[in-house]
């Protein structure tokens, strides 16, 4: 009898009433991907608007001849072939690579031993990891006033107390065309390692303490649990710090517009400087649009590099 009766309840038809759980679920996922979009879609909009637009606008304006007065003209690959023969393009290029080649790894360094140094139980730890954090929220203009300051080339303290240690020549630092990209790029390293000081503070508080008390017990010294243990558990956080240095050397600006404007000459002239003077100053938007797009594509093709020898190690 138990049979009939699940024959029957399974033979009956459904009531016209009652929804099907596919539609239910289809509701479901409609109002889900309603709610997904009313977060999504104010911040997508500013991006747009803010972001996407103009990048569109500026790749093709790289391929014009623009004024911001006239109607553009179309040039074709003429502002690239410009390019070619520009050797303020050659400077800017050497210099921008000369910047991130000094501020990436001392950047890097500085912000991992400061990790270290604070992620340990010393006397006043929090005191200075705010201190180091302090520089990065500063006002870059008063950043780059101070450290002018410092560097000035009679009265800063730096030269005097180089002077005072017996040098007597010291650099001239931002008035002289050797020292000034060094300039630029220590006062880089000092405002930007603390930011990266705390990321790497994060990573290195993810490291399990049974490593280091394994390799402690087998008689690993500072340096080889560092080397075996804390820089293999920090790759992820290093490969993260590695391509955010590398994309933020090289559309470097405002320090160097801030400290010596380019100068002197063209010694810490800059791709992004490049950039601006040719397009905003001098009115030549099809042009800088193209100095931008090369600009662009070396900075995507750093950062693909970086990416596939980031995955060629993890699959080794």
């Amino acid at each position: 009898m138990t049979q009939a009766l699940t024959k029957e309840t399974r033979d009956a038809p459904a009531r016209p009433d009652e929804p099907s759980g596919r539609a239910a679920a289809r509701r479901r996922a409609r109002r889900g991907a309603l709610v997904g979009w009313s977060f999504i879609l104010p911040n997508f909009i500013g991006f747009a608007l803010f972001t996407l637009v103009p990048m569109l606008a500026a790749l093709a304006l790289a391929f014009m001849d623009w004024d911001s007065y006239n109607t553009p003209e179309w040039v074709g690959l003429e502002n690239f072939r410009r390019l070619l023969d520009d050797e303020n393009m050659r400077v800017a290029l050497v210099n921008t690579l000369y910047y991130a080649a000094g501020h990436i790894p001392l950047t890097l360094a500085a912000a991992l031993g400061l990790a270290i140094l604070l992620n340990s139980r010393i006397r006043g730890a929090r005191f200075f990891r705010t201190a180091a954090f302090l520089p990065y929220i500063t006002s870059l203009v008063a950043v780059a006033i101070v450290w002018n300051m410092l560097f000035n080339p009679t009265a800063g303290p730096i030269n005097q107390l180089l002077e005072a240690l017996g040098i007597a020549d010291p650099p001239r630092w931002t008035a002289s065309t050797t020292w000034a990209m060094p300039a630029v790029i220590v006062t880089s390293v000092w405002r930007d390692m603390g930011y990266y000081m705390v990321l790497y503070l994060a990573g290195l508080q993810t490291i399990p303490p049974e490593y280091h008390e394994a390799a402690k017990v087998d008689g690993a010294n500072a340096w080889q649990r560092f080397w075996s243990i804390t820089l293999p558990c920090l790759r992820p956080t290093t490969f993260f710090v590695l391509v955010m240095l590398t994309i933020q050397s090289f559309k470097v600006l405002d320090l160097i517009v801030v400290m010596t404007g380019g100068g002197p000459g063209r010694s810490t002239l800059v791709l992004s400087q490049l950039v601006y003077r040719e397009g905003i100053v001098e009115g030549h938007f099809g042009y800088s649009s193209a100095i931008a797009l090369v600009l662009f594509v070396i900075v995507l093709t750093v950062t693909v590099t970086q990416f596939r020898v980031n995955e060629r190690r993890y699959a080794q």
